[in-house]
């Protein structure tokens, strides 16, 4: 699976260890920073090229993480075609994919432990969307409100 992970500095240090355990699991991925702990980040520099980047296709899935995994998810939420999922628990990481088709995972680095995020992570990755009938007529109609540009 190829998939966009992005942070700013508070999320910084989860990242290193989310990237390692893509690696451990054999997914490719591509690191979109922040590639060095500044206060000075903005989570928006880095949380919207990884939500355009898996909008166009250019990734299959994605993983944003700032404090509290918050910011990252309005904000990818707001690119046409993400349905991000702010997860604190691998139940609601495991339906976030199975019933919602969440294609984009943010993560609060300073509302859970490293293993747990781990867990978290691994349980997205694995779960998939069921393409139960009523999971797909409820994401097309969640997608359908989306805006056309102006």
């Amino acid at each position: 699976m190829r998939i966009a992970v992005g942070a700013d500095h508070a999320g910084y240090e989860l990242k290193a260890e989310i990237l390692s355990l893509l690696e451990e699991l054999g997914h490719s991925y591509r690191d979109f920073g922040a590639h060095k702990k500044d206060p000075g980040d903005d989570y928006p520099d880095f949380g919207a090229p990884v939500a355009r980047a898996v909008a166009k296709g250019e990734f299959d899935l994605g993983i944003l993480i700032c404090g509290t995994g918050v910011g990252m998810c309005i904000l990818a939420n707001k690119v046409r075609g993400i349905r991000a999922a702010l997860c604190h628990d691998t139940f609601s990481a495991r339906s976030s994919r199975e019933d919602d088709d969440a294609n984009i995972l943010c993560l609060g680095a300073r509302v859970m432990g490293v293993e747990l995020a781990k867990e978290i992570v691994k349980t997205w990755l694995s779960a998939t969307f069921s393409g139960a009938d009523r999971y797909q007529r409820r994401v097309k109609k969640v997608m359908g409100l989306e805006e056309r540009p102006a």
